[in-house]
């Protein structure tokens, strides 16, 4: 009778899984059938051999190599300008002393609270008025330095970098930049590993700035491109769930691989 709450747990778990997996599963499943073989009732459960097919019709509509390849540009990037500025951000706001530290942090921390939505047509305006319009660097500049991502390396570093050992480095002479980049940076590997994954996964999902500020198909990132794919009249269902398929990919290996590294970031510190 005790392993009674354990099971059940196990079979609520599961099946909460089967629910959540099935859109991806169908995803591949359609990527695989043809147009009209999509739509059959009872909808296809198993794969067949249109892929091809698809891909023809997914890289004939779209320059789809190369918006898979913007899409990657941008999303190294933004992932590697803000684990830069918003390491170094999150080091000083936790580490070092200076006039207007905690104005400036809740400064920081309050652009948190503004709706995205409102940043828009600002943003908009700023690009324009920089000649950025139909330009990457529009996607990946404005947000290098996120509240978020300077909240948690502010919060790991202040856990887990001895400001003995920063002490201890600076009677021997070295610089601060020094101190930041030789120790306090591979202390902070955790946090960094975390930050980095959230930060190429919303760029690479990341479909409302590239359609205020790119106007060019062969500018388009992947979300954007797909989207084009949708017509009121001939939507090409198979390409699109190829397309979808073939961009969810890097995204499921990539979490696959890094799990251990999101949770060790996430929790660094709590225990404390």
């Amino acid at each position: 009778m005790k392993k009674t709450p354990k099971l059940l747990a196990y079979a609520i778990v599961g099946i909460g899984a089967l629910f959540m997996l099935a859109p991806f599963y169908f995803m591949f499943v359609f990527a695989t059938q043809s147009r009209t073989d999509i739509f059959n009732v009872p909808p296809p459960l198993w794969f067949s051999g249109e892929l091809l097919n698809n891909l023809k019709v997914l890289t004939t509509r779209l320059p789809f190599w190369k918006n898979v390849g913007w899409s990657l540009y941008v999303g190294l990037m933004s992932t590697g300008l803000t684990l830069l500025f918003c390491s170094m951000a999150g080091y000083a706001f936790a580490m070092l002393e200076f006039r207007f530290k905690k104005a400036l942090f809740a400064l920081v921390m309050a652009t948190m609270m503004v709706p995205s939505f409102m940043n828009m047509i600002p943003s908009f305006m700023v690009m324009d008025a920089l000649g950025w319009i139909d330009t990457h660097r529009a996607l990946y500049l404005p947000g290098a330095a996120s509240a978020f991502g300077i909240f948690l390396m502010r919060q790991f570093a202040a856990s887990t970098v001895p400001k003995e050992l920063l002490s201890a480095a600076r009677i021997d002479g070295a610089s601060e930049l020094g101190i930041y980049w030789r120790i306090a940076l591979p202390l902070m590997k955790p946090a960094l590993g975390t930050l980095g994954l959230i930060t190429f996964i919303s760029s690479w999902n990341n479909f409302m700035n590239p359609l205020i500020v790119l106007r060019s198909a062969d500018n388009y990132t992947l979300p954007l491109a797909l989207r084009s794919l949708f017509s009121t009249t001939s939507t090409e269902w198979g390409a699109l769930m190829a397309g979808s398929a073939i961009a969810t990919l890097p995204l499921i290996v990539l979490f696959v691989i890094s799990s251990r590294q999101l949770i060790a970031g996430l929790t660094a510190g709590a225990v404390k």
